[in-house]
């Protein structure tokens, strides 16, 4: 009898062991839905606005000096053609470097504030997952990771709901 019930208690113990708490986040809501997210994304957009604005301006002078010449052009002579069409094709190259210059650099900007944003958001869902007793907490995306999971174990709302809670403070 005492042999049954040690046997017992062992196997209630290894079960209790082997319990695992699980739950997913779709990470793509997270992101798309985080506030600071939505505010980066904001300021980005404006940021991009403003430069697409200089450029239009920079390519409209331009356009500008292409139609004068073109009106003009007849009554040049063929050196002063060449040198004006070499002038043009020069400032041609400038702007459309300062246009793959302030792209780069607004991407690159973005995507180091992108990237700071994912991680404070997969820090997060760490310490949650510690302060709530999971084993995993996996990631979820349109790219399907997960392909079913039982009802209740979708936990993107709570995480999101604080996570904005958080970025309030």
């Amino acid at each position: 009898m005492k042999k049954l019930l040690l046997v017992v208690l062992i196997a209630a113990g290894l079960t209790s062991c082997t319990e695992q708490k699980t739950a997913y986040v779709d990470t793509t809501k997270i992101i798309k839905e985080y506030r600071e997210m939505k505010e980066v994304e904001e300021e980005f957009t404006s940021k991009s606005d403003k430069v697409k604005v200089e450029l239009d301006s920079l390519a409209q002078s331009f356009q500008k000096e292409v139609q004068e010449y073109q009106a003009n052009m007849n009554g040049m002579s063929t050196a002063q053609r060449q040198e004006k069409e070499q002038e043009l094709m020069a400032k041609q190259q400038t702007i459309q470097q300062q246009q793959q210059m302030m792209g780069n650099q607004l991407r690159q900007e973005s995507d180091v504030v992108i990237d700071s944003i994912v991680t404070k958001v997969k820090a997060y869902v760490k310490e949650y997952g510690k302060d709530n007793d999971y084993t995993y907490i996996f990631g979820s995306n349109e790219s399907a990771n997960i392909m079913y999971a039982k009802d209740g174990l979708d936990i993107t709302e709570e995480i999101l709901e604080k996570l904005n809670e958080s970025y309030k403070k």
